[in-house]
């Protein structure tokens, strides 16, 4: 097995006035293979939410159960319903699979062709023209550039931060007839990419950027659904999360040794947890003036050998309600993109740096937190964990609790 891991994200914005996005994007996973699904149903509403959503999901569906992407493919092309006035399908679709982490497989039929990131600049990929034929070996009369459906693929060895960036043709719309006379075209999607990357923005973060701009560009009135999925090669990077003493009092040695032995950096949450943890390493726990102002988060403090230490549950609250919103609307970004306090590095370590993220859990209980004016109980400790542990798996992390 490989040292790295795919980071994939995205986000959709819906047509101005609809409530429903006539894009819709799948991702499914394994250990070996992680396949992403992005399709654009015809029109918008009701009748294309549903068409992208049917179309997304057969594909993965098929691609899950172990059939070959080309079947799933064929299948899908020959089989989609055709709009009689319009002579066009009803949805299409980028299929971007990666397998092992080594080897990416795209498959794209009438949405615009996937940007090709390699070390921050765009990439010319090779393509393969190919037409599908129906059950009868027939070809079926819709678009194309041939006047046929045709579909193209590729298949290209990967390396580290490579980053595959798919899109709905609301993308290129953006701006048609407000900012832009002609939208704004691929190529300068690729140069505004090219512009904004960073190695250290994650997926999310990218796909973010590009759907923002193209918000700007249709003055924060879509005329289109737009959905922009980003997949990018990555190093794996364990980071190990550490809050509540155990419930035994003889299991802390074991507690304390398996957490500071795990490969990756270390945070450790709670200020009895953190007054342990100093004590095994034999350091001192400093705790220093805050350098930032906010009054709901309490300060940090350091050990030497710990990544980082804070206080515990109002803390990882903060955590998970930008968890939350990273999963969402991703409005809170710039809130702990640059934050000093214990909330805000959390939230990048978590969301940006580690792949692999291992929390170990304390079950005692607080004797401080059992002050009836307190609104924190051991059962909140015990769901802030598993909340926050759920959206980390949502965004693609592998996630271990262990309970103590």
């Amino acid at each position: 097995m490989n040292d790295l891991c795919t980071d994939i994200g995205f986000v959709s914005v819906n047509k101005h006035g609809e409530q429903l996005c006539g894009d819709h994007i799948e991702v499914i996973s394994d250990d070996k293979l992680t396949v992403a699904v992005l399709a654009d149903g015809l029109g918008s509403g009701v009748k294309a939410n549903i068409l992208s959503t049917l179309t997304a999901k057969i594909i993965s569906t098929m691609i899950a159960n172990s059939l070959p992407v080309e079947e799933c493919v064929s299948t899908i092309a020959a089989t989609l319903p055709i709009c009689k006035v319009r002579q066009i399908a009803y949805s299409t679709y980028t299929i971007i699979c990666i397998n092992d982490n080594q080897e990416a497989e795209i498959i794209q039929y009438d949405n615009p062709h996937v940007i090709c990131l390699r070390g921050g600049k765009n990439l010319e990929y090779p393509e393969t023209a190919e037409i599908i034929m129906n059950e009868s070996g027939e070809t079926p009369p819709i678009q194309g550039p041939l006047g046929k459906k045709v579909i193209y693929k590729t298949k290209m060895a990967l390396h580290e931060d490579d980053t595959f960036i798919a899109m709905s043709d609301g993308a290129i719309h953006a701006g048609i007839g407000k900012s832009l006379n002609f939208g704004w075209q691929r190529p300068d999607i690729i140069r505004y990419m090219e512009e904004q990357y960073n190695s250290a923005y994650t997926a999310k973060t990218l796909s973010s950027l590009l759907l923002n701009k193209c918000v700007s560009l249709y003055g924060g009135e879509p005329g289109d659904d737009t959905s922009i999925c980003a997949v990018k090669i990555r190093r794996r990077r364990p980071i190990n999360l550490l809050i509540g003493p155990p419930a035994e009092p003889k299991d802390l040695t074991k507690m304390m040794s398996l957490f500071f032995a795990k490969k990756g950096k270390h945070i450790v949450c709670g200020g009895t947890t953190s007054s342990l943890a100093a004590k095994f390493l034999n350091k001192t726990l400093e705790v220093g003036l805050p350098r930032y102002q906010d009054p709901d988060i309490p300060p940090t403090a350091h050990i030497e050998g710990v990544d980082l230490v804070c206080e515990g549950v109002i803390t990882i609250s903060r955590v998970l309600e930008y968890a939350q919103d990273y999963l969402k609307d991703h409005d809170e970004y710039f809130r702990w993109k640059d934050g000093e306090d214990g909330a805000s590095q959390i939230a990048r370590l978590l969301f940006e740096e580690a792949s692999d993220i291992n929390f170990y859990v304390g079950r005692a209980i607080n004797a401080a937190h059992q002050n009836p004016n307190l609104p924190i109980g051991f059962s909140i400790k015990m769901r802030l964990i598993d909340e926050l542990a759920n959206c980390l798996k949502e965004m693609g992390k592998q996630i271990k609790v262990s309970y103590f």
